[in-house]
């Protein structure tokens, strides 16, 4: 199965604490919570010093057994980014499937009761936007705006910040788009509004996906590729032998470098 074995997680914490430049460890796949590696991963790279970021799935803080998962988060000062494409029930429901909304608003209320996106607690909550079509996201700051306003309203919930990320020209949302005969304007539209301002910003340059079997990548859209380098972090002793790679790139690499541009972190100029 694609899970991350013990032996490639301990080989992160290796790389961490042998490699200065690093400040961040970013922990995604689907639900990463209920990976067997993850509190381990967790703990160790806290106790490095280093910003863990968990991309939560919200619906997992109502599962059975996942308890304690916001209260461990909390404890360990963990950054949450939780995707919400919206802030009504029919369009994440539509995206997502049915209750998923449910869920994420009670995970969402769950985590603000432990301090999170609460102003002066420091503990962060980010939410995910994530365009229900083919078009670019809308000014992230306008929107989080309306985000605030909706869920505060509606639910009483509190967040830090709202990131927007392009949907990338891949996989099943290509499929989509080659199906409702978008593809080819969509990716004209990603070309044409290429803005050179991106590039310094883009998180190839200076991140690294690692696989659950310790590929190396230059983001996750090339994971989904299979674009992977040739080397892996059993090749490695520190994070900065890799600076001399060359980013691998193909046509979907525009998705990042449209408009506002787009990150893992949200927008990269505006």
């Amino acid at each position: 199965g694609e899970t991350m074995t013990k032996q490639v997680a301990e080989r992160l914490v290796y790389l961490a604490e042998r490699s200065d430049a690093l400040q961040t460890v970013d922990i995604t796949g689907g639900a990463p919570e209920m990976h067997e590696q993850f509190a381990y991963l967790v703990k160790e790279m806290r106790s490095l010093g280093l910003q863990v970021i968990d991309r939560c799935n919200l619906t997992v803080l109502s599962l059975r057994g996942m308890e304690q998962l916001a209260e461990f988060l909390a404890e360990h000062r963990v950054k949450v980014v939780a995707s919400l494409p919206c802030y009504t029930a029919e369009t994440v429901d539509k995206q997502r499937g049915e209750s998923v909304f449910e869920d994420s608003i009670a995970g969402l209320q769950k985590l603000n009761s432990k301090g999170y996106g609460i102003s002066g607690t420091g503990l962060e909550l980010d939410l995910v936007y994530n365009p229900g079509g083919a078009f670019l996201p809308p000014d992230e700051r306008t929107l989080e705006q309306q985000y605030r306003k909706e869920l505060e309203q509606l639910f009483g919930i509190q967040f830090s910040r709202l990131v927007c990320i392009a949907n990338m020209p891949i996989k099943r949302f290509r499929s989509d788009l080659k199906r409702q005969n978008e593809l080819e304007h969509y990716e004209t539209m990603l070309r044409e509004e290429f803005n050179p301002d991106t590039l310094d910003r883009l998180m190839c340059v200076d991140q690294v996906h690692v696989s659950y079997d310790g590929t190396l990548h230059d983001c996750d859209f090339n994971y989904a590729l299979e674009l992977k380098h040739k080397k892996s972090v059993f090749d490695i002793d520190r994070l900065e032998d890799l600076i001399d790679l060359d980013i691998q790139t193909a046509s979907h690499c525009f998705g990042c470098t449209a408009g506002s541009g787009s990150s893992c972190g949200g927008a990269l100029s505006g």
